[in-house]
């Protein structure tokens, strides 16, 4: 065990590690997709895969993050959702620590989907039931915990009837970090469908709405001046003021199941969500007297993305539409760009990860490949290709010049470290 001194010392070393510029939390550092301009990308895939290493994990759809020295990632143990940190150098076990019970529906096996956060000195990680921790990143002890269902007044009944959103396939959202808090869609439907925690000891700071939660993540951003929270709930797009809570602006948005997947993208005053049933919709939020009001401004269908989240680079949104398809769809118009078949399963249920490094797009596809193409406006331009895996619903992160993954829908897969830039 590590001595308190030096248990300190490796918290402050994660401290810095992070602000440095890893790949801390779902979709990076500052929940977009983007690699922080001052780390080096590569201009092309290398022509083959080159691993670092990779090992053994159970089931699970949670992606990785890396922080520091370490990489945690969550997968299924025994009929347990547990929670790992392994060396990025290496991926040697350094601690686990048990989250919850696994779940078992239809669109996969037993395992965790929510993708852990690391922040400073702890690790936050949801299990599908909805159990929240927050853990020492030293050792894995635990902090403080809440229960979506028991504290909050979610539910969780599993697959039956016409369920929706994470009371029917478990919580997939990975909350969000802003200063010294940690928001939440915990789904709450007495007033606390969005909940704002004190991440040092899981104090409610304010909490707001009766919105059930879908499975998107949420994002905090400033939009048309006022800082917000936006989450992507079961009954719609709603903006929440980042200090109170209070509501500034709804858009519903209701479909089959509640089966709202996609990570809200901003781009100025535009927001952008949707599902395969709606399509991808542009929302437009103004000023209106001392409040906000928004509105739809277009709705692609071409581009309705299923559970793939996309990313705008330009004033323009690059991600996988239903037809198995890239796109390149306009912020503004809602205009489809460009589109392009690529190599994916089958289209009800093709899906990638996307990362923006500098003036390139990399997408993880669900059948393994890599694809590497310019995040352009005229027509579609591939830089190259590599398979570098099994089917994989991963979203990869991007650290030190190495991309950190899994493998594996229907069963145990392998966590990778692979590397792009030398």
């Amino acid at each position: 065990m590590l001595s308190k001194y030096t248990a300190l010392l490796v918290a402050l070393s994660f401290t810095a590690a992070v602000r440095a510029g890893d790949w801390p939390q779902w979709r990076g550092p500052d929940r977009t997709g983007h690699v922080p301009g001052a780390l080096e990308v590569p201009s092309r895939l290398p022509e083959n895969s080159s691993f670092d290493w990779r090992i053994e994990v159970g089931e699970g759809f949670a992606s990785p993050v890396v922080a520091g020295d370490r990489v945690f990632h969550l997968d299924n143990q025994n009929g347990r959702e547990t929670l790992h940190a392994v060396s990025a150098a290496d991926g040697e076990e350094i601690w686990r620590a048990e989250l919850d019970d696994t779940f078992r529906d239809s669109q996969g096996p037993p395992g965790p989907r929510c993708t852990p956060l690391v922040d400073g000195g702890r690790v936050y990680a949801v299990s599908c039931r909805g159990r929240l921790q927050c853990r020492d990143v030293t050792n894995g002890e635990l902090i403080w915990e809440v229960n979506y269902v028991d504290d909050l007044g979610a539910e969780f009944i599993g697959e039956k009837g016409n369920a929706p959103g994470a009371s029917r396939h478990g919580n997939n959202g990975t909350p969000v970090i802003d200063g010294a808090h940690l928001i939440a869609c915990a789904g709450g439907t007495d007033g606390a469908g969005v909940v704002c925690f004190d991440m040092e000891n899981g104090t409610v700071v304010w909490k707001s709405q009766n919105d059930r939660a879908a499975y998107a993540a949420p994002v905090v951003a400033t939009v048309a001046g006022v800082k917000q929270v936006i989450c992507f709930t079961v009954e719609g797009v709603i903006g929440l003021r980042r200090d109170t809570g209070g509501l500034l602006w709804r858009v519903p948005m209701t479909t089959a199941y509640g089966r709202h997947v996609m990570t809200p993208v901003v781009v100025g005053d535009m927001v952008v969500a949707g599902s395969h049933q709606v399509g991808l919709t542009g929302i437009r939020v103004v000023r209106d007297g001392d409040g906000q009001k928004a509105e739809e401004a277009w709705v692609s269908r071409d581009a309705a993305v299923n559970f793939s989240s996309p990313v705008a680079v330009g004033g323009r949104i690059y991600g996988l539409g239903p037809a198995k398809n890239l796109f390149c769809v306009d912020v503004e118009t809602g205009e489809l760009l460009w589109s392009k078949e690529g190599p994916f399963a089958s289209a009800d249920k093709a899906h990638a990860g996307f990362v923006v490094m500098g003036e390139n797009v990399l997408a993880l596809t669900d059948l393994g490949v890599l694809i590497l193409f310019r995040a352009t406006a005229d027509e579609y331009r591939e830089v190259n290709q590599l398979q570098v895996s099994g089917m994989t619903w991963s979203n990869p992160a991007y650290a030190n010049g190495r991309l950190y993954f899994r493998d594996g829908i229907r069963g145990t897969g392998r966590l990778m470290s692979l590397r792009l830039t030398d």
